[in-house]
């Protein structure tokens, strides 16, 4: 078991093991639970499950065939510019809603969930040996609940559950894992209102804490460790209704749209 955690009564994380190459119509929560069973570890109903967003996009043949994508011409010019593959850039533009920008051979897109990320959240790494690539979920949150609900009738605990996908972000070196699907728990908490230690009335302090918790999981994790799914025990989750659209900042307050 890996796992990690604060103190003794603080938030702990765990990785779960075992879970297989997944495939088009697997059960995750499935999955989820034998390797709980596998290492001991009984589900809780303070415990958040945490599952990459690869694993969802498989189970739910959100796989594209490269030999299968016949480029645009602009693909082919894109790519022939920056030596990428022209199937894989022509996949990028049909997942995309719009381009924000592109430069130096990378394509930064808003899907039609609102994210704006990298090359529109395809994925061709641990993918078939690259000739495949990976979409995201057509509605990540709509996974998040059906895995939710797998996993309580399976248990009689409906945990919160945060699918999660890696993202760049601006004014920082590195990426680190967002959730882009939320079931069951409030993703924000919102300080706005509250006096601070010093008594001062605190007016732009919103947490995202569905991301924290996203990239929290991601140190058990790891991108090449082969373990695509963990828990988050302990902390003190908001249940809740929300979405990970909440999350997306919308376009009139958005500096880099």
């Amino acid at each position: 078991m890996m796992s990690a955690s604060t103190h003794e009564d603080g938030v702990r994380l765990i990785g779960l093991r075992g879970i297989p190459e997944v495939h088009n119509g697997d059960d995750v929560a499935g999955y989820v639970l034998a390797s709980l069973s596998e290492m001991g570890v009984a589900l809780r109903a303070d415990d958040i499950v945490v599952v990459t967003q690869k694993v969802i996009s498989k189970a739910e043949g959100r796989v594209v065939d490269l030999a299968h994508v016949e480029p645009s011409a602009f693909a082919l010019r894109f790519a022939r510019q920056w030596n990428k593959d022209p199937r894989y850039v022509e996949v990028v533009l049909r997942e995309s809603a719009r381009i924000v920008r592109m430069d130096h051979g990378i394509l930064i897109s808003e899907t039609r969930h609102g994210f704006v990320c990298a090359n529109a959240g395809v994925d061709a790494s641990n993918v078939s040996g690259g000739e495949h690539a990976c979409l995201l979920p057509d509605d990540a949150d709509a996974s998040a609940r059906r895995l939710r609900e797998a996993i309580g009738a399976a248990t009689g605990i409906t945990p919160p559950i945060i699918i999660t996908d890696s993202f760049g972000r601006p004014w920082r070196e590195g990426i680190m894992n967002v959730a882009i699907g939320i079931a069951g728990l409030r993703p924000l908490v919102d300080y706005r209102g509250q006096p601070d230690d010093f008594g001062r009335v605190m007016s732009a302090s919103v947490i995202a804490v569905a991301d924290e918790l996203a990239s929290a999981a991601e140190l058990v994790m790891g991108k090449v460790d082969r373990c695509p799914a963990a828990i988050v025990r302990g902390y003190p989750f908001m249940a809740g209704d929300g979405s990970s659209r909440d999350l997306v900042i919308p376009a009139a307050r958005d500096m880099f749209r």
